[in-house]
């Protein structure tokens, strides 16, 4: 086996990413404030064809060093905007028929792997505060409260890791319905 050089990857450059069909689903930072975090979901999101990420509250927004040095240019393929209240976002996504979906332990939580997609639904997606997570005032107004499943003696993972896991098995589930 041989390592393939960036060259042999075949990937899009960002005017061919822009014009590049996307899945239906939008990415909300709710109150993020590792500038690493929001870089990784840029990259992930670009990675998965997200079509816009929402930075809400204290998360921070491009341009940034730190986003950047995670990010690697994703801050110039995916569409953002800044928005200071979730719950205002949230009420005007529901009004554009999305389905809102926080990503949560919370009661009566679906489970990820239990989550099931329609391609012909808007999905807006959730990811709280490294500390606090998602604010509840925006997980009652949620439609849906999706969890990870976690076997191990940590009762949360990273948000990085989170979006890419969630995005993955979202990216995966549209694609292949």
């Amino acid at each position: 086996m041989r390592k393939l050089k960036n060259s042999e990857l075949g990937r899009l450059n960002v005017a061919e990413f822009k014009k590049t069909a996307k899945i239906p689903v939008v990415v909300i930072l709710d109150n993020i404030r590792s500038l690493n975090n929001i870089g990784s979901v840029f990259r992930t999101s670009d990675a998965f064809l997200i079509k816009k990420i929402y930075l809400c509250g204290i998360t921070a927004t491009p341009p940034n060093k730190e986003i950047h040095k995670t990010a690697l240019g994703a801050t110039e393929s995916v569409d953002w905007e800044y928005c200071q209240d979730t719950s205002v976002l949230v009420n005007e996504l529901q009004q554009k028929n999305y389905e809102i979906v926080a990503i949560e332990q919370a009661e009566n939580s679906t489970s990820l792997e239990n989550f099931a997609v329609n391609n012909s639904k808007k999905y807006a997606i959730i990811f709280g505060n490294e500390v606090k997570g998602v604010q509840q005032k925006v997980v009652s107004a949620s439609n849906y409260c999706v969890e990870i499943p976690q076997f191990g003696t940590k009762h949360s993972l990273n948000i990085s890791v989170s979006c890419g896991v969630v995005l993955w098995d979202l990216f995966k589930k549209l694609k292949l319905s």
